[in-house]
């Protein structure tokens, strides 16, 4: 039976965004290149900010620190990468392929290992103190930034593509970049992971009871201090994978880029709902294709246009497209 009940509205809006701004555009293949390019630029912010829609949603912590295990994420795959010329300087995609999952899988487990030890010294002492945990989360990113520095120096660092993820498929005369369509493909396969498990599995019941009702849960036998710990650490790595991406993305890295893209995840996650994964998705499509049509047809515009996004979704829900009950 189908539910009645779900709100299809939000859905609409990337379809319809899309398709308002074809006339002003005037070329189809002109179109196609930005929305491509808006859709993989938005999967890459998803990933980034689906830690912290986790951390937030599930935990009620307002980790204003999350940049750091972006940045942090960035810099260990500069190392892996680096450590592999053989494999990133080759033509084929599945060599790529063969350097670029590594980097991503250490960026993740160093960022989630980072994580673990940031919930237990730096968040656990500020749970439910909300104010004391933007100030305490912030000064732990401006450590974390410096600590990057002492270990990759401060300067920009190139982190090119890897040479079979270069360069554009055609489709009729739009050039779609190769690395864009494989940021889709990540961002699909996150969003698909994550709510599965949220959904579906055992794990994913327990946090979503322990949000609820935390004594019931606990009363069953259940710890569920160990499963938020595990959440956050889950964010953590998901940032890391983030990092990766945004700086391949961005072909270089440099220790402030977390802190550079917090505004965005912020906007994401106030789009979405503040805490929802599926609202969460739908903001970061909405940002990275307003922040490339912008770019292109007004780019004075483009630089408060993501701030115009939110604004107008929120006069419309003022509580994002998908809001967490809870809350």
């Amino acid at each position: 039976m189908k539910n009645s009940n779900f709100d299809w509205k939000p859905l609409a809006l990337v379809p319809v965004l899309a398709l308002m701004v074809v006339p002003f555009i005037g070329s189809p293949s002109t179109w196609l290149t930005l929305t491509v390019a808006g859709l993989a630029m938005g999967m890459i912010i998803f990933i980034i900010a689906s830690g912290l829609t986790l951390i937030f949603g599930l935990m009620d912590v307002l980790n204003f620190g999350h940049g750091v295990f972006i940045a942090l994420g960035a810099f260990v795959a500069v190392s892996v990468l680096g450590s592999m010329p053989d494999w990133t300087g080759s033509q084929e995609l599945w060599r790529n392929l063969v350097a670029v999952i590594p980097a991503m899988l250490i960026a993740m487990l160093v960022a989630g290992a980072v994580g673990l030890a940031f919930e237990r010294f730096i968040v656990r002492p500020v749970y439910g103190q909300h104010l004391k945990q933007i100030l305490i989360t912030m000064g732990g990113m401006i450590i974390g930034e410096e600590i990057i520095k002492m270990i990759w120096g401060p300067a920009q660092i190139p982190l090119p593509l890897p040479a079979g993820m270069q360069g554009s498929l055609f489709i009729g005369d739009a050039a779609i970049e190769k690395y864009r369509l494989i940021a889709v493909v990540v961002g699909l396969l996150v969003f698909g992971l994550l709510a599965w498990t949220l959904a579906r599995t055992k794990v994913g019941l327990l946090i979503r009871a322990g949000v609820q009702d935390r004594e019931m849960v606990e009363s069953l036998g259940y710890r569920i201090r160990r499963l938020f710990i595990g959440v956050f650490v889950a964010g953590s790595a998901l940032a890391g994978l983030g990092g990766v991406m945004w700086g391949l993305y961005q072909q270089s890295v440099i220790p402030q880029m977390g802190a550079q893209v917090n505004v965005l995840i912020f906007i994401v996650i106030i789009i979405g709902g503040l805490g929802s994964t599926g609202g969460a998705l739908i903001g970061a499509l909405l940002v990275g294709l307003m922040a490339n049509y912008t770019g292109f047809l007004v780019p004075k515009v483009a630089l408060f246009s993501n701030i115009a996004l939110m604004v107008a979704i929120l006069l419309w829900r003022p509580q994002g497209v998908y809001p967490v009950t809870s809350r």
